[in-house]
């Protein structure tokens, strides 16, 4: 294989796992959709663990008490940047332990909402989905006229 065609195939990889290729009359979640989503769930959780991992460290070597109050405030301003990451990557590995267990109880693939095959692209894009792409437009239209609770 070429560069160039190890570059074009590595720049299809999501979280390590290429896209879903369905078979012609296969079924919807099927047990190898259902492997594939595993799979790509699985890859991304575990860069996420890795990052926790990569911040805990980072804060560990770059934590210094600065004498000046201007460099103190700016290393604490970015620590508490990271933690605020580290809490939506901590948040998203809890929706992606939520999402491995629908794909254990075969509820996986369906919208919460309507019941309708959520679709594979959708899934593909973005694996935690738990709406099909018209309740999840009229959820958000909602939200912004009714504002967050």
């Amino acid at each position: 294989m070429s560069t160039q065609e190890k570059q074009q195939s590595q720049s299809v990889l999501v979280h390590g796992v290429e896209p879903y290729k369905e078979t012609k009359g296969e079924e919807y979640m099927s047990k190898a959709m259902r492997d594939h989503f595993t799979k790509l769930l699985n890859g991304w959780k575990k860069e996420l663990m890795i990052s926790v991992d990569n911040t805990v460290d980072h804060m560990k070597d770059e934590a210094a008490n600065f004498p000046d109050p201007a460099d103190r405030a700016s290393q604490e301003e970015e620590f508490a940047l990271e933690l605020r990451n580290r809490d939506r990557e901590r948040k998203l590995i809890k929706k992606i332990d939520k999402t491995l267990q629908l794909i254990v109880d075969e509820e996986y693939g369906w919208c919460e909402k309507c019941g309708v095959e959520i679709g594979l692209r959708r899934l593909e894009a973005r694996p935690t989905a738990d709406m099909c792409y018209d309740c999840k437009t009229l959820a958000e239209i909602k939200e912004k006229q009714v504002g967050k609770a």
